[in-house]
Formats: structure tokens, C-alpha cells, sequence
């Protein structure tokens, strides 16, 4: 059967069912999203404050090891499940998959703050990520489905806030519930607050279960664009590479800022959290900016490809001045770096989002697409957490990890200026 690269008719093709929304609708589905990936993104980097409180590591009697682990074993499930959900949210729809999936990862939070054991502690930190992989390929292939090109920068912008103000509050949050109650109490409370969220999500999104005859098209659309042609592209392959050099610096600050800022500048754990706040709101605000402002250059006649790819370089090579914090002499100018380089990746982060997972992507696989590339985001996670506690272990410091995080950057901006072009993105059969 014949194959051409994408092209604007495949682009345009409307979705397979469920009635087009009224710009406010979307707007409010995307919020939900949002508040969704937010609520992942706390309960997935509550640990990192745990494991910055001394109580909480005496009670596993956890090592620098040992905490890398916990660190990582969300991620391994994760991206283990990242491209079957993706093949399941292209055939089924968000909804469902969505609405099991969030039930799961509460649940499992919770439960964190009933364990004592070691082995179930990790088994909940396993099933978290398994149930959390359903977010991001559902909430890639929505707004692809609900959002022109024009839109697709700031679209993903506000969704990408979720992702950041996550982190940017949970750790505060966290570390204040550890602090005037207990790590047993803030497990509890972070898992069961997340089923607020349920209620608008059933009551507002529409209900996209297919029919018999609508899985049949489904299936014929999706199959449109094989697993094969998928992991034979180049294109794929290099947003691989980027997603994983982005994704180790932020994950690295999700799973280890805290106890950095702790045991390495001697803030309190109060402290690190507010400055953990600071990091990833200004990594949020910045995507926000930069997402419009290349949704407003593609509009005046800019090529999508090439102002995306602009401003992806640009939050990688700004986000490299991490390792003058790193080596800073004062604690000032340490914080200040800390912030500066974590908030300056922003211009990467709605930009890369829209350019791999929807600019370039063909639109029938956009879910397993996107799982493809949770995959090296996970891995980035799991690596991230893990290497760094073993380079910690092994150097007895942080700036070992800080000087990989900057040879990850170089690697994320020379990618995407070489692998990420559109005549090696997926093919679509005829």
C-alpha cells in the first residue's frame, strides 16, 4: 500500500465523532485537562518532599540508593504503559480511559500514607505511574482534535501550566503538611483531594465511548499511520532524544530540588518548597508567553517548523546557565541561578510539545504517538532520579549531577535542530 508524508488534508480531517465544541467549551475542557495533569504532576512529586523528611527516611530506613528508587520506580511503570494506553485513548476516546486511570493514581496516593513496608511503598509508586500514562496521550490527542495550528502553541501553553504549577505547588504544600502534621497525613490528603476534580470532568466532557461502527472507522483511521512507519521515522526517533533531555532536567528537579536546596545551600524544608514554587511557576508563566507569542509569529506568515524549533533551541540553551548555579559561591546567586535556568526552559516547553506531538504528527495516531514519546519522557524520569542518586552517592555532591544535566541540554538543542524536520515524520497510507 502506498505511503506520503503527511499532508494538510490529513492534517484538517475533522475528528471521528463527537459534535465540535463552542470556543468556550474548549476552553473549559482544556482547563480541566490542566487542572488534571496538575493534579498528576502533585501526587506524582509529593515524594521528593518525603523524602527530604528525616522521620519519613528513618521509618523505611531509606539510603541515597534507596531514595533514587523510589525516585524512579514511578517512571519504569510509566513508560511501560505510555504506548499501549495511546493505542487504547485512538481507539476509545478520552473519556473512559481517562476517568479508571485518575481513580487508580488517587487511590494509590492514598495509600501511600497507610503502608509500612518498603516493598509497598513501591508497588503504590508503581501502580501511581501505570494509572498516570493515560494523561498526557489523551490530553494531546483532545487538543489536537479541538485546536487549529494557530492555536496549538497556547493551547498546549495552558495545558503545560498543569504540568508545571503541579510540582510548583505540591511541593510547598507537601512540605507544609509534613511539617505541622505528618508525611502519613499528606499522602492521605493529596490522593483524596484529586476526586473533587471528578466531578466537573463527568458532569462537563462529553462522552466520546465509541459504537461498534464508530470503533470500525477508529480502528481503519488509526491503522492509517502504522506502528512501523511510526518507529522507522527519524522525526520520531529525534523527539525522542529532545523529550528526554527536557524531560531529565525537569524531572531531576521534581525528584531531587528539595533535598538539594536541604542538604546542599541549608534551606529548611519549608524553604526549599517555596523555591521549588518559584522554579516551576516560572517554568509555567514563560511556556504560557512563549506559546503565544510563536502562535502570533506562525499567524503573521511564520513557518510553524521553524519559529517552534526557534524558541525550543533557545529554552535549551538558556536553561544551561543551571550549572552556574551549580558552582555558585553564595546561596543568593545559587537561588537565583536555580530559578533563572528552570524558568528559562519554558520557551521549550509548550513550543517542543506542539511541535512533536501535534505540528508534525499525523492526526490518526496522535495518541500512540504521543505514548511513543512518554516513553523517553519516563525514561528521562526514572534515569534522571536514579543517576543522580547514584552520582550523588558516589561524589558526595550535587554538582556532578548539575554537569550532566547541562551535557543533556547541548544534546536536546542540537536534536532538534537536526532530527525534527517534517519531511521525516510518520507516513500516512493511502
Amino acid at each position: 500500500m502506498a505511503s506520503t508524508p503527511l499532508s494538510k488534508e490529513a492534517a484538517a480531517e475533522p475528528p471521528a465523532r463527537v459534535p465540535e465544541l463552542s470556543p468556550g467549551g474548549r476552553w473549559l475542557v482544556l482547563f480541566l485537562l490542566a487542572t488534571g495533569v496538575l493534579i498528576a504532576f502533585v501526587d506524582r512529586t509529593s515524594i521528593s518532599s518525603a523524602l527530604a523528611d528525616p522521620p519519613f527516611i528513618a521509618h523505611f530506613n531509606l539510603s541515597d540508593l534507596d531514595r533514587g528508587w523510589l525516585n524512579s520506580a514511578f517512571f519504569w511503570s510509566y513508560g511501560l504503559v505510555q504506548i499501549p494506553i495511546g493505542w487504547v485513548v485512538d481507539r476509545y476516546g478520552v473519556k473512559t480511559p481517562y476517568t479508571i486511570c485518575f481513580v487508580l493514581w488517587c487511590v494509590a496516593t492514598a495509600a501511600i500514607g497507610l503502608v509500612d513496608a518498603f516493598a509497598t511503598l513501591l508497588l503504590m509508586r508503581l501502580l501511581i505511574g501505570a494509572a498516570e500514562a493515560v494523561v498526557m496521550p489523551a490530553s494531546y490527542r483532545w487538543i489536537r482534535n479541538n485546536f487549529s495550528e494557530r492555536q496549538n502553541g497556547t493551547a498546549v501553553g495552558v495545558f503545560a501550566m498543569g504540568n508545571k504549577f503541579g510540582p510548583a505547588i505540591g511541593a510547598p504544600v507537601a512540605a507544609w503538611l509534613i511539617v505541622n502534621y505528618d508525611w502519613r497525613t499528606m499522602f492521605i490528603l493529596t490522593g483524596a483531594v484529586g476526586f473533587i476534580w471528578l466531578i466537573p470532568w463527568i458532569l462537563t466532557v462529553r462522552n466520546d465511548w465509541p459504537s461498534a461502527d464508530e470503533r470500525a472507522t477508529a480502528r481503519r483511521k488509526a491503522s492509517s499511520v502504522s506502528f512501523a512507519s511510526i518507529m522507522k521515522s527519524p522525526l520520531v526517533w529525534g523527539a525522542m532524544i529532545v523529550n528526554f533531555c527536557y524531560g531529565y532536567f525537569t524531572f531531576y528537579c521534581m525528584s531531587w530540588m528539595p533535598a538539594y536546596l536541604v542538604e546542599e545551600r541549608g534551606l529548611s524544608l519549608k524553604q526549599s518548597g517555596l523555591y521549588t514554587f518559584f522554579s516551576f511557576a516560572g517554568i509555567a508563566i514563560v511556556a504560557v508567553v512563549a506559546g503565544w507569542a510563536a502562535d502570533k509569529l506562525i499567524e503573521r506568515g511564520g513557518d510553524p517548523v521553524f519559529v517552534r524549533k526557534a524558541f525550543v533551541i533557545a529554552g535549551f540553551i538558556g536553561a544551561c546557565t543551571v550549572l552556574l548555579g551549580a558552582y555558585a559561591p553564595s546561596l543568593d546567586m545559587a537561588l537565583f541561578w536555580n530559578v533563572f535556568s528552570l524558568s528559562f526552559l519554558g520557551l521549550a516547553t509548550a513550543n517542543n510539545l506542539a511541535l512533536c506531538r501535534l505540528t508534525l504528527i499525523p492526526k490518526p495516531a496522535i495518541g500512540l504517538v504521543t505514548g511513543v514519546q512518554q516513553v523517553a519522557t519516563s525514561l528521562a524520569g526514572g534515569v534522571a532520579a536514579s543517576l543522580s542518586g547514584w552520582l550523588l552517592h558516589v561524589s558526595g555532591g550535587y554538582d556532578l549531577p548539575m554537569l550532566v544535566i547541562f551535557v543533556f541540554l547541548i544534546i536536546g538543542a542540537a536534536a532538534t535542530w537536526i532530527l525534527l524536520r517534517p519531511e521525516w515524520a510518520p507516513k500516512v497510507s493511502e
